[in-house]
């Protein structure tokens, strides 16, 4: 029996480890999102930024408005670019367009959710709650996994960079 014990103890233990890489996926009619993720940040880190992909499986497009979260006191869609190796970073006032059929990823260096007024560090291994809310397809609530500060990617902290 007490190997029984042990085997159920250590697969349970492997399911609580495998948790946190599982993408989040969120649902509001066509639209759907995976892969939502932020990073982990200092302690007096005011700032942080948000990736996800967003699929629109519809057949008319539809705009991801604004996004809120409880944890910070303000969000915002942001575009990065760079410019003669200076990079700029802008607020998209008018949303981002989500095509029919199609797919739009937020990541770095790009498209991002932008958290301001961050109202306790990010974590590692936490998850932070975030509505997002659409013209078309209305509000939707994704959790977007913290990872390590290093990571450039969704899921990556959580295979040693990999």
């Amino acid at each position: 029996m007490k190997s029984n014990s042990a085997f159920a103890l250590a697969g349970l233990g492997l399911a609580m480890l495998a948790t946190p890489i599982l993408a989040q996926n969120a649902t509001a009619g066509p639209i759907s999102t995976s892969k939502a993720w932020t990073r982990e940040t200092a302690p007096n880190q005011s700032v942080g930024g948000g990736f996800l992909t967003i699929r629109n499986a519809g057949k008319t497009d539809d705009r991801l408005l604004t996004a809120s979260t409880p944890m910070a006191a303000e969000v915002q869609i942001h575009s990065m670019s760079m410019d003669k190796g200076v990079m700029k970073m802008r607020q998209v006032k008018e949303g981002i367009a989500i095509p029919a059929g199609k797919s739009v990823e937020l990541k770095p260096g790009g498209l991002h959710i932008m958290f301001i007024g961050l109202k306790k560090p990010f974590k590692l291994g936490d998850k932070i709650p975030v509505t997002l809310k659409f013209q078309r397809a209305g509000a939707v609530k994704v959790n977007f996994d913290v990872q390590s500060i290093s990571s450039t990617s969704a899921m990556e902290g959580h295979h040693g960079g990999h």
